[in-house]
């Protein structure tokens, strides 16, 4: 069988849901409908996180960019599939395919640090409150929030280069909607055992890594809050921690159902790609926005000014 090495200028045909040519017009209208939600519910986050005086503090701050990173991923991923159901050629170049691959697993990545952030914010507010306000200034959010985008670079940039190195044997389609890693190595003819390890290894330390440094954050959270004798303190001091602790149960089970799953079970992942890439963006706004009384004053103050 003929072997190639793609160059920059070789393309990769992207299947999609072209297998489904009966449901083209259904499928385009509920991932718009699904993309737009996002896109609303999340902008919605951001513009009243900036423009409500009461909810600048580092908390919100949080927030506010971990909308931001929901709409990126989300934007790199959805609007070429949407395009796709107009288009009879799903070609796109091996470098843009990269583009988009290292763009994903890059805001992916800054998602799980952002969300390890936020816990340890929390940590810092209900387990050392006298010293929150000087310990989470405007200055170290900044350089946290920086730090995440940084990092997620840091774990997208060697994946890129494996994947820039494989050999391809005959067709260059994948059976997926954008140029998911995964999808990528099940065409090479390069023996991907080692690569496969390191990807694991290293994209395994830094989530793991990431959950487990969020478990010990809510474990002393968790000590401290029982330890509270004032009447109703617990709870209150609890409140402020429900919503990212359901962000990060939603973020984590929808990573867990597309990428920790056996071999033999990652034929078509098309499915549950989307539940990783749809779900969390779709629901973050909605916890906060239900979850949280501090935000849902924001709103109707907002709302009753409009």
């Amino acid at each position: 069988m003929e072997t190639e090495n793609l160059s920059s200028t070789s393309d990769i045909l992207i299947v999609g849901f072209s297998d489904l040519p009966h449901l083209q017009a259904l499928l385009f209208s509920v991932f718009l409908v699904l993309y737009l939600l996002i896109l609303s519910g999340n902008l919605l986050i951001v513009a009243t996180v900036s423009g409500n005086s009461q909810l600048h503090t580092p908390m919100y701050f949080f927030v506010a960019m971990l909308s931001l990173i929901d709409i990126t991923y989300t934007s790199v991923v959805l609007p070429p599939m949407l395009t796709h159901f107009f288009l009879k050629d799903l070609h796109v170049s091996l470098t843009k395919c990269l583009l988009q691959m290292t763009l994903f697993v890059a805001v992916a990545a800054a998602e799980v640090v952002l969300l390890t952030v936020m816990a340890y914010d929390r940590y810092v507010a209900i387990c050392n409150p006298l010293h929150y306000s000087s310990i989470m200034n405007l200055a170290v959010c900044m350089r946290l929030a920086t730090g995440s985008w940084l990092i997620g670079l840091m774990v997208a940039l060697p994946f890129t280069v494996a994947v820039y190195g494989f050999s391809y044997c005959g067709s260059h389609t994948i059976n997926h909607f954008f140029c998911d890693m995964t999808a990528l190595m099940k065409i090479t003819c390069t023996s991907t055992h080692m690569i496969e390890i390191f990807i694991y290894a290293f994209g395994a330390s830094t989530t793991l890594g990431s959950f487990i440094l969020i478990i010990i954050s809510y474990v002393n959270i968790i000590s401290s809050i029982l330890k509270i004798k004032a009447k109703g303190g617990s709870g209150k001091a609890f409140s402020t921690c429900a919503s990212h602790l359901t962000v990060v149960v939603v973020f984590y089970a929808s990573l867990c159902a597309t990428y920790v799953r056996p071999k033999s079970a990652m034929g078509d992942s098309k499915i549950s790609s989307l539940t990783y890439i749809i779900i969390s963006p779709l629901c973050n706004p909605i916890i906060y926005s239900l979850k949280n009384t501090d935000f849902k004053n924001a709103l109707r103050k907002k709302n009753n000014k409009s």
